[in-house]
């Protein structure tokens, strides 16, 4: 296995805690965490993967040791695109060749919204349990049409308020229900999947870095006339991830030639899924918050489908996409299935 190091890359946007592994001779493959959690996710996967591929795992704005810069939600994703366009450029890897782009989750729209950006600098991207490319809550429909005017029921607002309380205090244990620990646990990956405990206190700690607040996570937000009754704010990550502002539905417009892609998920996937057990209109489809207004007005969105039909308008355009989908695995294929995992992504980057 391949040693894992920590460094930290200053450029004009942002101070980025960085882990590598890997010779920088090997071909370049940056993986890119979701929310909720760190670079350090990856780092047993980056440990493996080091024999054959130069990997390279920032740390976003606000998460894990990161500098704590406000995330500006009326960009979408793209202040996150931009640190890492810059981090290449003071890491020299702009001018180096295609660079192999792995997002998980958040990461994953990130990864295409830096493709979308750059597409001429992206040979090969992973997206692993991608977000949709219409973001995340509110929207009905396979072109992301938002089931309220104002966007209500995605943003900041949607956030469950203990979780971010016990991230704030560091909280470890595992006695609350919204406790990191056990969201880790029980919806990151499929139960009954058991991960090492001291692997569970690593991710962990890696949660706990994340900065809370209307700046970060999970942002600002809005009272709403339309069920559940909040709407984005301006501020913060889940309002950039919010389809009020996050749109990379482009991604399926870019000429073909564009970078391959690999879509790889888990068959189970609570949290990326068309029956997210974390989108608000599916909660409110099984009773858990009141007053659902019904499918149609706000049905659970279809977050797969999505995906699905952007990367198909891809093909369509030339470009290469392929759909892996692992059974008995949750949101987190790198944690849940690691042979599997580095297998395909060792053979799709590699070659």
């Amino acid at each position: 296995m391949a040693t894992v190091s920590t460094r930290r890359v200053r450029t004009q946007r942002l101070e980025t805690h960085l882990l590598e592994a890997g010779s920088a001779e090997l071909p370049t493959l940056v993986l890119v965490h979701g929310n909720v959690s760190a670079a350090n996710f990856f780092a047993d996967t980056m440990a493996r993967l080091g024999d054959s591929l130069h990997c390279l795992a920032p740390d976003l704005r606000g998460f894990g040791g990161s500098e704590r810069k406000p995330v500006r939600a009326e960009r979408g994703v793209a202040d996150f695109a931009e640190d890492l366009h810059e981090l290449f450029g003071e890491l020299d890897l702009l001018g180096a060749g295609p660079i192999a782009l792995l997002g998980w989750s958040l990461g994953g729209g990130v990864v295409m919204r830096f493709a979308m950006d750059h597409p001429e600098l992206v040979g090969k991207v992973v997206l692993e349990a991608a977000m949709s490319p219409y973001g995340f809550g509110g929207t009905r429909d396979l072109t992301g049409t938002p089931c309220a005017p104002d966007y209500a029921g995605s943003g900041g607002g949607t956030a469950n308020p203990e979780l971010v309380r016990l991230i704030a205090e560091g909280y470890r244990g595992d006695e609350h229900e919204a406790a990191p620990r056990r969201v880790l646990t029980g919806l990151y990956v499929r139960p009954p999947c058991e991960l090492d405990e001291q692997l569970t206190d690593r991710l962990v700690d890696g949660m706990l870095q994340l900065a809370t607040g209307e700046d970060f996570y999970p942002g600002d937000g809005v009272a709403s006339p339309h069920w559940p009754g909040t709407a984005p704010g301006s501020r913060g990550v889940n309002n950039a991830i919010s389809p009020k502002y996050c749109d990379l539905s482009g991604f399926g417009a870019l000429a073909g030639g564009g970078p391959d892609v690999l879509w790889l998920r888990g068959d189970s996937d609570q949290i990326v899924s068309d029956a997210s057990l974390v989108d608000l209109g599916r909660l409110g489809q099984l009773g858990v918050l009141p007053d659902w207004p019904g499918m149609d007005v706000f049905p659970p969105q279809p977050m797969l489908g999505q995906l699905r039909a952007v990367l198909d308008a891809y093909a369509a355009t030339g470009g290469s996409y392929r759909e892996q989908v692992l059974t008995d695995c949750g949101h987190s294929p790198h944690l849940e299935q690691p042979a599997v995992f580095e297998a395909l992504v060792r053979d799709f980057v590699v070659g």
